[in-house]
């Protein structure tokens, strides 16, 4: 959760806080408040699918997946935590509650270096293997014949060169293997395309990286979601469970600068984010952080992370484009391998990608996804009340966008399934039947614009 500032955009901030002051905290359930650290689950069980029309076969599918839960990014909430909290033991003012906390965030933290910062946790490798088997048997007449070819069908495995992508890679692939060990020749070697899968980075966007780091407008937004009344009242309640009320007011006055401890909601968002990354590492440890931040005190801060997430990756303004455009390289992506498979020219039998959350917002707003697409009035800021956007919904952690290929004679039937539930393509695209999770590949093609074909059907 970024720390943004006060200063040169307060004004502006001022003339968006009153749209946001009565911005709810509560939605539904803890998943919610977890945000994009929300472990993953399948979202509907495959014997529910549609059946393909009859005479198709599956002859081809690719998938774009978020890594599996991963370990923190690093310990600088940890430490600052750590800081705080020994200053407050070397004051006297730690509460009954409070003397527990140092322990939790060292363990905590002992538990990440472990794991390694920002790689993927027990849990993680589960989830991405777990989705690998599901796939095996959602497709098993198609993963039968890569089999049976002996590596004349293959599997491409493309990375965004982050160490836990390609883990989560291998985690896949070996899942798939483990469920048709005949799928073994066929698996290459993971190779990387940073410009595919990591394309936030890109040089070409830079102009993506300005908007984050410089737009005066999105500072504003994001200062006046942040410096509401209640983040201080909720931060407040929060360190008054661990420290006593004079501590904490001079926490609030920013005497504890010098430890990294701007104020009272740094430390707060702080505990949140430890809390918030506990369910990740279920395997590496039985934490106990709940008891240090309620369950709405923890929505507060999802309801922050997601606007932050919203403006920054998502839908974000009305009228522009900068937060999602640039998935386009990767939904090219999936048309062109579609599209070589329907040519004849692609010995693939599956492509399967390992990303972030940076890249899956984006294209999930770009496809226009369920929940992915409404944007906020610059003059009336994102809020749970009027917005169904929830990055525990739209990229948990292994989330995943997949398409799979259908095949009679010579006409090719895509079906999409988001994060394992089998979801319709933007309005405007014509399935074949009314009410079909299947679409012609030509009337894709025409419906995302990539040709001027009629609509199939």
């Amino acid at each position: 959760m970024r720390r943004t500032a006060t200063t040169a955009v307060a004004l502006t901030a001022c003339a968006v806080l009153s749209a946001v002051a009565a911005a709810p905290a509560q939605a539904a359930g803890v998943d919610t408040a977890l945000t994009t650290k929300t472990p993953y689950r399948p979202q509907q069980s495959p014997r529910d699918y549609q059946r393909p029309p009859a005479g198709y076969s599956p002859v081809f599918t690719e998938n774009a997946s978020r890594h599996g839960s991963r370990a923190l990014s690093d310990g600088e909430d940890g430490d600052l935590l750590l800081a705080l909290w020994r200053q407050a033991q070397a004051e006297g003012a730690l509460t009954p509650a409070g003397r527990r906390l140092g322990p939790d965030v060292q363990a905590l933290l002992d538990a990440n270096a472990r794991v390694g910062y920002g790689q993927l946790t027990g849990r993680g490798k589960r989830e991405i293997r777990d989705t690998a088997v599901r796939m095996e048997r959602r497709l098993p007449g198609l993963f039968d014949g890569i089999a049976a070819s002996g590596g004349a069908e293959r599997i491409d495995v493309v990375s965004s060169g982050q160490q836990r992508a390609t883990d989560s890679g291998a985690a896949f692939t070996g899942g798939l293997v483990a469920a048709e060990p005949g799928l073994a020749p066929a698996v290459g070697a993971t190779r990387t395309d940073t410009g595919l899968l990591y394309f936030h980075k890109a040089p070409a966007n830079k102009d993506y990286r300005d908007y984050v780091d410089h737009d005066p407008r999105l500072a504003a937004t994001l200062t006046a979601i942040r410096g509401q009344e209640r983040t201080h009242r909720v931060s407040r309640r929060v360190l008054e469970r661990l420290f006593g009320r004079p501590f904490v007011d001079r926490v609030a006055a920013g005497a504890y600068r010098g430890l990294g401890v701007t104020d009272e909601v740094a430390a707060a968002e702080a505990l949140y984010s430890l809390w918030s990354i506990t369910p990740s590492l279920a395997d590496e440890g039985d934490w106990h952080f709940g008891r240090y931040l309620g369950a709405d005190d923890a929505a507060w801060f999802g309801y922050l992370d997601d606007a932050e997430e919203f403006y920054s990756k998502g839908p974000g303004f009305a009228g522009d484009d900068i937060t999602y455009r640039m998935a386009g390289v990767l939904l090219d992506d999936f048309f062109a391998k579609a599209e070589a498979k329907r040519a004849g020219t692609s010995d693939l039998g599956a492509e399967l990608r390992f990303t972030h959350a940076e890249e899956i917002i984006p294209l999930a707003a770009l496809m226009q996804l369920p929940d992915s697409t409404r944007q906020a009035d610059p003059a009336k800021p994102y809020t749970y009340a009027d917005n169904p956007w929830r990055g525990a919904t739209v990229a948990p952690m292994g989330a995943n966008i997949q398409w799979d290929l259908f095949r009679k004679d010579d006409k090719f039937l895509v079906r999409m399934v988001y994060n394992e539930r089998q979801t319709a393509f933007k309005p405007g695209c014509r399935p074949v039947s009314e009410g079909s999770y299947f679409y012609d590949l030509n009337e894709l093609e025409r419906c995302f614009g990539r040709t001027t074909a009629q609509p199939a059907g």
